[in-house]
């Protein structure tokens, strides 16, 4: 599988020249391929690094994270290669139309919400999944209980 897809505007020499330098990089830093954390600090940028210690920080706090496209997907996944449980509080706002994300999603088990075929970034997917969540929440919180409702549970 390759990881690198070609993202938004990319031609084939861009994608090819994109692919040769993750490349060199995993081959450099294949000793450390083994510890999540120091090959996220070797491969990925301080972006990814806030992203990674605000879902870390979201964790112990119990506070639920919705993450949006590829580049956040990558950004977490160290806290699965953690624990087991380490995205338990994280959910996929979608899948972006690059192959890889669906890949990685898969690979950490997140449902994604929404499949639109999103692929310019800005949070977009994420912005149309908290309408989601928060429209089911509306829902689920002014449900009526089978009493309330006079429901007596017999056919």
């Amino acid at each position: 599988m390759r990881w690198a897809g070609r993202g938004t505007g990319v031609d084939d020499n861009g994608l090819a020249r994109k692919r040769a330098v993750i490349d060199r990089a995993v081959k450099r830093h294949a000793g450390l391929l083994g510890d999540p954390l120091r090959i996220a600090a070797a491969l990925g940028g301080r972006e990814l690094a806030a992203i990674l210690g605000a879902a870390l920080a979201a964790r112990r706090r119990r506070v639920p994270v919705l993450i949006d496209g590829f580049v956040c997907t990558a950004a977490v996944a160290p806290l699965m290669m953690l624990r087991a449980d380490g995205l338990a509080h994280v959910m996929a706002a979608h899948v972006s139309a690059e192959a890889a994300h669906r890949a990685l999603l898969d690979e950490l088990g997140l449902k994604p919400l929404l499949d639109l075929g999103m692929r310019l970034g800005e949070a977009s997917g994420a912005a149309v999944g908290s309408l989601i969540l928060r429209a089911a929440l509306a829902c689920h919180a002014g449900m009526a209980t089978f009493a309330e409702a006079g429901v007596s549970g017999k056919l």
